[in-house]
């Protein structure tokens, strides 16, 4: 259940009807409101309320959703098309920077993880609850990301002296030295073209505008190719793998914007439609190759993140596209000259990042709550099934066969659709177990 925050004043009006929010045809809300007499559009939110919690995600800077709604172009006259860029490029370049402070502590954990023999050390040191107060500390300064990285005294302040001694021996490794120069020059790649769409956005003439984003965004496709690179990505354990990941979906993030401030609508949504399936895909890619209890405490918790708010947030940013590119003309006009700057990012926002940043995560605490009711196998699936729902149906025809054997009448199709995925995984497993064990006794008789 999602519901969007917006500045108290705009709030109130909604309350009071005198605003209403904007849906899709299909009835999804966006995000904006408008003037219940006038239809006159009057603010965007400011963030989203999910299951309870303030959407944060753990990849996509919620800046750069909020504001995908300011990310066009104008063909109107010069001194309007002056002003106009003006709060664009405000709302743009905080998207922007949100992305950059998140590559740099994602890309700089990797450090920690390692390859090769040392895969999987000191993940407790990178945990998503220690993510999230690292992105906290960058985004206020107090930790500065340099070449894609972040000082390793700063990073492991307050840890024990075996995890630095862990990672000094990482970072001594000559097969992360490798990874470390490819990262690096991917990060300095994406850096700059996010340096040139900053400048870009200051052109005035429209076609050296889209030349300059054209450029911006060959760049980032460049750095993105590294960022993937199978070789390695092979070599790497499964939470370095998912940093690597992570890192190449905050570029994607950034190409789809490049193309919607030309706006070509189109080619955003697709891309934004492949993204969503990409990360379902790669994060069960990611939990396939998971083989030990420590990488799964690592693992769960994020991709829990991953599904619950990153791809909440493209589904906003979606349903604004495919809203965008529905509007008549007129409104598409008005949306244009509207000045949204009342709907900025309030201290108040910034409060409650803090507060979650520094608080245990929510999906820490969910997975260590089943952590003991459960064990490796069965967590693992429940992950599985998180990411591919359309893969439960195997589950439950599983059980629902096996319960039939063991005369289990209420293991039924209607109460298996009510039930968790936890409960199906760990049903599978109960069954799987006691089926092998049936097939051992019969081959052991003589």
């Amino acid at each position: 259940m999602m519901n969007f925050v917006f500045p108290a004043a705009v709030q109130a009006a909604i309350e009071a009807g005198k605003y209403v929010q904007v849906f899709t045809s299909a009835g999804v809300p966006i995000g904006m409101a408008r003037d219940a007499a006038t239809g006159q559009f009057v603010a965007h939110a400011v963030g989203a309320i999910v299951n309870n919690s303030p959407l944060a995600p753990l990849v996509l800077p919620v800046q750069l959703v909020m504001s995908g709604l300011q990310m066009y172009q104008n063909y109107k006259g010069v001194e309007a098309v002056k002003a106009d860029l003006e709060v664009q490029r405000q709302q743009i370049h905080m998207g922007f920077q949100a992305v950059q402070a998140s590559m740099g502590v994602l890309q700089a954990t990797t450090a920690v993880i390692g390859v090769g023999t040392f895969a999987g050390v000191a993940l407790s040191a990178v945990n998503l609850h220690q993510t999230l107060k690292l992105k906290k500390a960058v985004e206020k300064l107090e930790v500065k990301v340099e070449n894609g990285f972040i000082n390793l005294e700063q990073l492991l302040k307050g840890q024990g002296a075996e995890i630095k001694q862990l990672i000094s021996e990482v970072v001594a490794d000559i097969k992360f030295e490798n990874h470390r120069l490819v990262l690096v020059r991917a990060y300095g790649l994406f850096n700059q073209a996010i340096q040139r769409m900053r400048s870009a956005l200051q052109i005035q003439d429209i076609n050296r505008r889209n030349a300059e984003i054209d450029a911006a965004r060959g760049m980032l496709f460049e750095a993105l190719a590294d960022y993937r690179n199978p070789h390695l990505l092979e070599e790497t354990c499964a939470a370095g793998q998912l940093r690597r990941l992570e890192c190449s979906w905050a570029i994607e993030q950034s190409i789809i914007g490049t193309y919607q401030v030309q706006n070509e609508f189109g080619a955003a949504g697709d891309r934004l439609s492949q993204l969503q399936q990409q990360i379902r895909q790669d994060g069960l890619t990611v939990i396939a190759d998971c083989d030990s209890d420590e990488e799964l405490d690592f693992l769960f918790p994020e991709i829990t993140r991953i599904h619950n708010h990153d791809l909440a947030a493209l589904d906003i940013w979606l349903n604004q596209i495919e809203w965008i590119k529905a509007l008549p003309e007129i409104e598409l006009k008005q949306l244009q000259s509207k000045d949204f700057t009342n709907a900025k990012f309030s201290s108040s926002g910034d409060e409650k990042s803090a507060t979650t940043a520094s608080a245990i995560p929510d999906e820490q605490l969910f997975y260590e709550n089943l952590r003991p009711k459960s064990h490796f196998y069965g967590l693992r699936t429940q992950l599985e099934l998180m990411l591919a729902p359309q893969q439960r149906q195997e589950y439950e025809d599983y059980i629902i066969e096996q319960g039939k054997i063991a005369g289990h009448k209420s293991l039924v199709a209607s109460n298996l659709e009510k039930a968790s995925d936890f409960a199906v995984a760990n049903l599978f497993y109960y069954f799987r177990v006691r089926d092998e064990s049936e097939e051992e006794k019969v081959v052991a008789i003589p």
